[in-house]
């Protein structure tokens, strides 16, 4: 009996990682202050989420602990996020280059996972950023729908509507008409209100 080989995330990883890129280094100085979808953040403070969780998942890739490193990175120039951005990146994908890895334990401030399980819970997260940047900085054209679906079904499962509240990490989902394009369903599903 042969085994299939387990699903590497990595090249889907990356193609959201492109995506977040290009959204990230679309970004002019003047559009720092936005609001974004996020109630928490205008756009510079989603950029430096965004960057921080790179830095996190190079962390945990090491076997370091993300809770020290902060939710949002500062400090970094109005003209220099796409390369904090392309930074993270690289050092996320060296870390993440060994094949082992996948099938390691990585403990999450909200979960212990495989390796493989943690990129896929991020690619998801990296598709919903770059949705929120597009929608604060009126880019919504240039996204990959796609990789939105795979998140749309990848939250159905592990963030039902029935387990979410105002105060958890997904507030309730928000209605959108049938006919709605698969992106705006996914932030709504995520409780943003497109």
């Amino acid at each position: 009996m042969t085994t299939e080989p387990a699903h590497d995330p990595r090249p889907t990883f990356a193609r959201a990682l492109d995506q977040a890129g290009k959204q990230v280094a679309a970004v002019r100085p003047d559009e720092l202050t936005g609001r974004t979808p996020c109630s928490d953040y205008d756009v510079r403070a989603l950029l430096g989420h965004v960057v921080s969780v790179l830095h996190k998942l190079a962390r945990v890739g090491t076997g370091g602990d993300a809770r020290g490193v902060p939710d949002v990175v500062d400090g970094i120039a109005d003209d220099g996020w796409a390369s904090a951005f392309a930074q993270a990146r690289s050092e996320v994908e060296r870390v993440w280059a060994e094949d082992g890895k996948l099938d390691r334990m990585v403990e999450l401030p909200w979960a212990t996972l495989p390796g493989r399980d943690v990129l896929e819970a991020y690619t998801h997260e990296f598709t919903v950023h770059s949705w929120d940047l597009a929608y604060a900085t009126r880019r919504l054209a240039e996204l990959d729908p796609e990789l939105a679906t795979q998140a749309l079904e990848a939250f159905s499962k592990f963030a039902p509507p029935e387990a979410r509240s105002e105060q958890g990490p997904f507030s309730p989902a928000v209605p959108v008409p049938d006919d709605a394009d698969v992106y705006t369903r996914l932030a709504a599903y995520l409780g943003r209100r497109p």
